[in-house]
């Protein structure tokens, strides 16, 4: 499936002239339940993705959730993943910037858009050479979160690249008791938003049939919607730039 989701996904992409970056997980670290499915484990799967790269010309990324898991990632991706839940991990941090590897930390729900300078000090400090930020939503009260444009400009304004995460902004974490619910009809009505304000790339989930998603159904963007989306953010993106 994830092969096979990787081909269709780069001929879109190919098709309508847009530069992407293959992401799957080989663990969903934290699941809502203990029942939820999450991988099949950090070596099989950074093998996997590394095979995805190679054959299709595309870097790949998956998330790390350890010091050892990004010595296992460091040998075969091209950018490691803070998860937003471990942002603030120095040591993982560490070990990401050591890996020598591109680092995507995603900003965590509970952090002001400006403290990503602390986790960019972290980075730098341990030698890490290209790093970006993922702004993914803020939580706002119980089992909702905001995206807040605003944050784009900020981190921006701070000195660092900064991508969007259209379809984990519209989580409702917890929203169905013992998994994640979300609006993923409008993760497209954000990532325009997203482009509009200003950021160096979008970050979102597709699959071909949501409902039989193992993970994130609700957010994702369904395979045969990819092109309109694409088409209209390019558009906005030559609007702003």
């Amino acid at each position: 499936f994830v092969r096979r989701m990787a081909q269709k996904i780069a001929d879109v992409c190919a098709a309508e002239g847009v530069a992407f970056i293959f992401k799957a997980s080989y663990d969903k670290a934290n699941r809502t339940s203990v029942r939820s499915f999450r991988g099949i484990g950090a070596q099989e799967g950074c093998e996997l993705l590394a095979d995805i790269g190679r054959q299709l010309n595309v870097p790949v990324t998956t998330d790390v959730h350890s010091p050892a898991e990004a010595e296992i990632a460091g040998a075969h991706i091209d950018v490691l993943q803070i998860p937003a839940f471990l942002c603030r991990q120095t040591d993982l941090l560490k070990a990401a910037a050591a890996s020598g590897r591109v680092v995507n930390v995603k900003k965590g729900q509970f952090l002001a858009p400006w403290d990503v300078r602390n986790i960019a000090e972290k980075l730098t400090s341990f030698g890490a050479q290209s790093f970006f930020f993922t702004e993914r939503g803020t939580t706002f009260g119980y089992n909702n979160l905001v995206a807040d444009m605003r944050s784009l400009y900020w981190i921006r304004q701070a000195g660092y690249h900064v991508i969007f995460d259209a379809t984990h902004s519209v989580q409702r974490p917890g929203g169905a008791g013992d998994t994640t619910s979300g609006d993923g009809i409008l993760a497209p009505v954000l990532a325009r938003a997203a482009m509009a304000a200003g950021c160096d790339g979008i970050f979102m989930e597709v699959h071909e049939n949501p409902a039989d998603a193992l993970s994130d159904g609700p957010n994702q963007i369904p395979l045969n919607a990819l092109p309109k989306h694409l088409r209209m953010l390019k558009a906005i993106h030559a609007a702003v730039s």
